[in-house]
């Protein structure tokens, strides 16, 4: 019997940075968002927002004592109505960007890019 799934695989996402303010600084400065603070002890969290209505999963980027960031092999994809938008604020915000906007072909184009904590990104958008 096959399983399947009641939602969409993925229901919240973690991206682990070293440096809180840095890294707050380059989601919201790259994605054009403001990040809200999570309630937690001994962890600091700041969550992208989320509408419950609406498709795709919520997350935060977590600052937690022991957990490096960078070097995973998990890739987060931030939808975009144009990804060049967004993939044009990468560097400004202390970001690098690993491969500039592409065709995936029927699908859409993605942009990867580095953040300020070495944690490896992807921008989505279907034009």
């Amino acid at each position: 019997k096959e399983y399947t799934m009641r939602n969409n695989p993925v229901c919240w996402f973690e991206i682990y940075v070293q440096d809180m303010p840095r890294a707050k600084a380059f989601y919201e400065g790259v994605l054009g968002v403001t990040l809200d603070r999570l309630p937690g002890p001994d962890i600091d969290m700041w969550a992208f927002g989320m509408d419950p209505d609406k498709t795709g999963a919520g997350g935060a980027l977590v600052h937690m004592p022991g957990v490096p960031s960078g070097g995973n092999s998990t890739l987060v994809y931030f939808a975009c109505e144009d990804c060049a938008v967004e993939e044009a604020r990468v560097e400004a915000c202390g970001g690098r960007i690993q491969r500039p906007k592409m065709s995936i072909g029927e699908y859409g184009f993605i942009t990867l890019a580095f953040d300020t904590e070495g944690n490896m990104i992807g921008l989505y958008s279907q034009q």
